[in-house]
């Protein structure tokens, strides 16, 4: 009598399946993402997902939820060029992902997260009226507005790099993202953050 087949055995925790959901455009790994400001870590998610279809728009502090990488995809559109256009967006992104890869050896996700943490202004400067007369006052900024401010930076920045420039538009993101992650006070970013603490500081 023939053996019967003997049933395949479990694939374990942790298998190739698993490993391919864990990482983002299937390329980049994002189980072991590092953080240095513990004040705006619970504000920058990581997720291989970079396109929820808007789930989170129906409740106010949802967007700190979705991905980091999304949300900077969603800041990439917010102009003439790309209003409405999230794959090209997206295309954007991935091949600044690469580019950044490709000159740094880095995880370009660790990049990301790592200028957005640096570019993300910790003052900046209200206006107060006093009898009329509006008078600055610095504050502190609240921490989910410090990422959506480096976000903003940061996209503000490839924008002027590649507007009207030979430059594309995945090359200017990714000299941002770049310079931002290494501190340069030449990036755009770095030098946004630095102009509005610097306003702050002469409020205090």
């Amino acid at each position: 009598m023939a053996a019967e087949d003997s049933p395949e055995p479990e694939k374990p925790a942790g298998t190739d399946d698993d490993t391919a959901r864990a990482q983002l455009f299937t390329k980049w790994d994002i189980t072991e993402i590092e953080y240095s400001d513990p004040s705006t870590e619970r504000y920058i998610t990581v997720t291989p997902i970079a396109h929820t279809m808007g789930r989170h728009a129906s409740k106010q502090f949802k967007k700190s939820e979705i991905s980091i990488v999304e949300r900077l995809t969603n800041r990439l559109m917010q102009t003439e060029e790309n209003t409405g256009k999230k794959q090209k967006a997206l295309k954007i992104v991935r091949e600044a992902f690469d580019i950044v890869h490709e000159r740094t050896e880095e995880n370009p996700v660790q990049v990301l997260v790592r200028a957005v943490e640096n570019a993300a202004p910790r003052e900046e400067t209200v206006r107060l009226k006093y009898g009329g007369i509006s008078v600055p006052k610095a504050v502190d900024v609240a921490p989910q507005r410090r990422v959506d401010q480096s976000l903003k930076f940061i996209a503000d920045g490839a924008h002027k790099a590649s507007y009207k420039t030979a430059t594309p538009a995945a090359e200017g993101l990714a000299q941002q993202l770049i310079g931002a992650a290494n501190y340069d006070v030449q990036a755009y970013p770095i030098s946004q953050k630095e102009e509005k603490e610097r306003v702050a500081a002469a409020a205090r």
